[in-house]
């Protein structure tokens, strides 16, 4: 939580890929230039339906406990060898597993020991002022006034979020448009598909 602000406005982000289409389901975030902040004490859920991680991405705020339910009537094997979070939670169904502290920045690239083709990332950012964008690109984010420096981040996006962040001034309400400087990587939503031999697997 922010120390003793008071939210003056909001900025809404228009993201674009370097074609100028919208970026749908990044995760848009403010630094600001002087603000701190208290450790969190938030609880978020990384679920796991009809065998695929859900959400597919999410967000969460640095010394965030995630947990792990799984959904599915199956068990799943996740893991992540990623460096700001290895873990393993072996062979399980329901709510066996422990929740999950996400201490380091970074993203947390995830996936299943028994069906190769789930994946889903976790993005931890140092800030309170984070959300996803829309199916349009569009997100809206409350905020005190300040100096802030604006990122995004998604699995397809090749740059690196320092390579294209913007320095905003806010005052009250914004409109700010950012664009992916190179080209997506390719969807790799195309093997969600994929047929599950091991789909009974218990």
């Amino acid at each position: 939580m922010a120390n003793s602000v008071s939210f003056a406005g909001n900025i809404a982000v228009s993201l674009l890929d370097n074609q100028q289409n919208p970026l749908a389901n990044a995760v848009v975030y403010l630094i600001p230039k002087t603000e701190s902040f208290e450790p969190v004490e938030n609880m978020a859920i990384m679920d796991q339906v009809d065998t695929q991680f859900y959400p597919h991405i999410l967000a969460v705020q640095r010394n965030t406990q995630v947990s792990f339910p799984n959904s599915d009537s199956i068990q799943h094997h996740v893991y992540s060898f990623s460096s700001a979070k290895v873990f393993e939670l072996e062979l399980y169904k329901g709510l066996r597993a422990d929740p999950l502290l996400f201490d380091n920045l970074g993203v947390v690239e995830m996936g299943c020991n028994v069906h190769d083709w789930m994946l889903g990332y976790i993005y931890v950012v140092d800030t309170p002022y984070f959300k996803k964008s829309d199916y349009a690109g569009e997100v809206t984010i409350s905020v005190p006034d300040g100096e802030y420096t604006l990122k995004a981040w998604h699995p397809r996006i090749s740059d690196s979020p320092e390579s294209f962040q913007m320095m905003l001034s806010i005052q009250g309400d914004t409109h700010v448009s950012m664009s992916v400087p190179s080209a997506l990587l390719p969807d790799v939503n195309a093997f969600e598909d994929a047929a599950d031999e091991f789909g009974e697997y218990e």
